[in-house]
């Protein structure tokens, strides 16, 4: 008999279906499914729902199917055979958490997953986490940054599992939501998931003391029920965010403010680069954008030839 189910982790070759019963059953999918012309490293990935069956005699079963997604988020794969690989599937809510020490998130990778958390329509929170190790400078810093993409947009959340600030604030917002939380290796995920909910317990590591940056602890997604209400997916720690092959002419929309000045460019199809007229260069020449978000549009524009480059973000 065929029940309904939500994936809520995926390992290889199996994947942990959550039943209607709250019952986790350890699933493969079947051999059909996995060949569909899904061009992703995952065709299954956690949040997924789908139909499967149980098989007699043993504790498993096998996915038939998977369900209409609402949304889902991905990033380059890293297997050059595949093209993509989905991070997680119908999301309520992204949240990026980021640090500005041990290790520090750099704007472009900020604004590469804010572009696709634009492309895919899901809601994005920044988390400024660590913050108990920020000193004057770098919690100017903060709020300058936090100020910035305020204005275009985007809501901030400050944590420090350390000091347990923010973590009242973070659980209220992922109350009854299924979330997303992604960042880069070391920033601390996992630490501020075990402070809002310690009964998950989840494994942390402390940063590599020589290169400054974070260590992987989580190895693959998962989604976990908070205690507070609504389910939490933590996933591996990205170095790098590689963003899909987006169209040059639409890029501009995954920027909100960018989209919003080149209204006022000479020519419709501005792509502002290089073209006379361009309102948005002239803003970031003026200082009315933000050069940082400006140089990240370059950067995506110019991904695949390897034209642009800059080591300022």
């Amino acid at each position: 008999m065929l029940e309904k189910g939500v994936v809520i982790k995926t390992t290889g070759s199996w994947h942990t279906v959550l039943d209607e019963n709250k019952e986790a059953v350890p699933c493969k999918i079947k051999g059909k499914l996995r060949t569909s012309g899904i061009r992703s490293t995952n065709p299954v990935a956690v949040g997924d729902n789908v139909m499967f069956y149980r098989l007699e005699n043993e504790n498993a079963g096998v996915i038939t199917e998977i369900l209409d997604r609402k949304n889902y988020i991905i990033r380059k794969a890293s297997k050059l055979s595949k093209e993509v690989h989905v991070l997680a599937a119908n999301l309520d809510q992204a949240f990026l958490m980021i640090s500005l020490t041990l290790p520090r998130t750099t704007l472009r990778f900020i604004d590469r997953f804010l572009a696709t958390c634009e492309a895919y329509e899901i809601p994005a929170v920044i988390v400024f986490n660590k913050t108990d190790l920020y000193d004057e400078e770098l919690t100017d810093e903060m709020e300058e940054l936090a100020g910035m993409y305020g204005q275009i947009g985007y809501e901030s959340v400050m944590t420090s599992a350390v000091e347990r600030r923010g973590l009242d604030e973070l659980a209220s917002r992922m109350k009854g939501r299924t979330s997303l939380l992604a960042g880069n290796s070391g920033v601390g995920k996992s630490s501020v998931i075990n402070a809002i909910d310690p009964a998950l317990n989840l494994k942390t590591r402390p940063v590599s003391e020589l290169h400054k940056t974070g260590r992987h602890t989580t190895t693959f997604s998962e989604m976990f029920e908070l205690a507070t209400g609504g389910f939490i997916i933590d996933t591996p720690g990205i170095k790098g965010f590689g963003i899909i092959k987006m169209d040059k002419d639409e890029l501009s929309h995954f920027f909100p403010e960018i989209f919003a000045l080149s209204e006022n460019c000479r020519y419709y199809n501005c792509l502002h680069t290089n073209e006379p007229g361009c309102a948005v260069k002239q803003a970031a020449e003026e200082g009315k954008l933000a050069m940082s978000r400006y140089e990240s549009y370059l950067s995506l524009y110019y991904d695949d030839t390897g034209k642009y480059r800059t080591t300022r973000y």
